[in-house]
């Protein structure tokens, strides 16, 4: 499928390039975060996008407040720890500075981190990176002041709008090892300690799964007893690099490439796109992948892995509830509350994820497949609804 907009930008300073894909508008809008990382392609971003409007598309609930909106994704190929990022940052939204305005409701994404995103779009006069979205609340201040409300929530040291990601990775997770009968004693390994990595880790281990390693850019940490996923938490940067200094009794460390050597039942990337490919999927004995980072695991090494019976749940739905809970809490189908946004998540990813697997035992096809054919089909009746 075609996009519907694809924007070219190259900086005048550094001349890194940077992108836009809008690939769907819903009622004029579309949604999708902003990702920096060095080897960012028009092709990644495109691909991202279109899985932004395959993620609102499963979401969709015709008695819900919030309308799930197109599918959108912006990145910028640079690397995010150069001094000279938050500049670069700066340009590449004043420029797309007229599609934020109307078009694009963005975010946080690999690469940049949402407070650092708010202040370049205050400094450019724009009112909010998701004022695209404004002219389709029924009350505009009640609802930005209850998104701002929910921002400013902290559980167990991070922010909720850090967990709610991870929760519904392990949610899916969880969910996954159940309908797959795995109900034993598990093991997971995650790749990336970043936003997403970090909650999702905490919320496995909180649910009694031992987390037996993680990574950051460095290497691997691991523990065949478990690690101490709180104190991990505790000494990280804020690109999600583990502090050395700070491991736990009986913690190893595994040069980068080690993360698919460690045996576990679970394998979670959550950090970057096509870390998993036809060459590397060898490794894997996990039961399941869940993909917890934006297409980690590369089509063909797919096809191979289901061959060896080892299963992918696939990013649009692992990774949803990020995007969603943003639009629940301003569209107000749940407060600024943690226990009732956590409910909430728990709740939609054990009915998309049970959905998925069903569907994909009863039609013979992939768990991608099922996924998508979800997707279309609430995509179908957005289209008929709204146009």
């Amino acid at each position: 499928m075609t996009a519907l907009l694809e924007v070219a930008w190259t900086d005048p300073v550094t001349g890194c390039r940077g992108y836009l894909v809008i690939d769907r508008l819903v009622r004029g809008v579309a949604s999708g975060g902003l990702r920096m990382r060095r080897g960012c392609t028009l092709f990644e971003v495109r691909g991202l996008a279109r899985g932004m409007t395959l993620k609102e598309g499963l979401n969709y609930d015709p008695t819900g407040r919030y309308v799930p909106l197109g599918g959108a994704k912006g990145g910028i190929d640079f690397d995010p720890h150069d001094e000279r990022a938050r500049d670069v940052v700066a340009r590449y939204l004043h420029a797309m500075r007229p599609l934020i305005e109307r078009y694009w409701t963005m975010g946080e994404d690999l690469g940049l981190r949402q407070d650092v995103i708010d202040d370049v779009i205050a400094e450019i006069g724009l009112l909010s990176p998701v004022q695209a979205v404004y002219p389709l609340l029924e009350d505009r201040e009640a609802a930005t002041r209850r998104l701002a409300d929910a921002f400013r929530i902290e559980v167990g040291g991070l922010g909720l709008d850090e967990l709610v990601g991870g929760l519904g990775v392990a949610e899916a997770t969880l969910t996954g090892l159940a309908m797959l009968g795995l109900d034993g004693p598990n093991r997971a390994v995650v790749q990336g300690f970043g936003s997403m990595g970090g909650a999702t880790a905490r919320f496995l281990a909180e649910a009694g799964l031992r987390v037996v390693g993680v990574s950051d850019v460095r290497g691997v940490v691991v523990n065949p007893a478990g690690l101490d996923v709180e104190r991990l938490l505790r000494h990280r940067d804020r690109f999600g690099g583990l502090d050395r200094d700070h491991l736990g009794p009986g913690d190893e460390l595994l040069p980068p490439e080690a993360w698919l050597d460690v045996p576990a039942e679970v394998l979670v990337p959550a950090a970057i796109s096509y870390c998993v490919d036809s060459d590397n999927q060898a490794k894997i004995t996990a039961k399941l992948v869940v993909e917890a980072a934006n297409m980690p695991v590369t089509a063909d090494a797919e096809e191979v892995l289901a061959a060896r019976g080892i299963r992918v749940l696939p990013d649009f739905v692992a990774n949803s509830a990020t995007n969603s809970w943003w639009w629940w809490t301003l569209f107000g189908d749940v407060g600024a509350d943690a226990g009732e946004a956590f409910d909430k998540v728990r709740s939609r990813m054990r009915e998309l994820v049970t959905g998925m697997f069903e569907r994909a035992t009863s039609e013979g096809v992939s768990l991608r497949t099922a996924a998508l054919r979800l997707s279309e089909k609430n995509l179908e009746a957005i289209q008929a609804r709204f146009g």
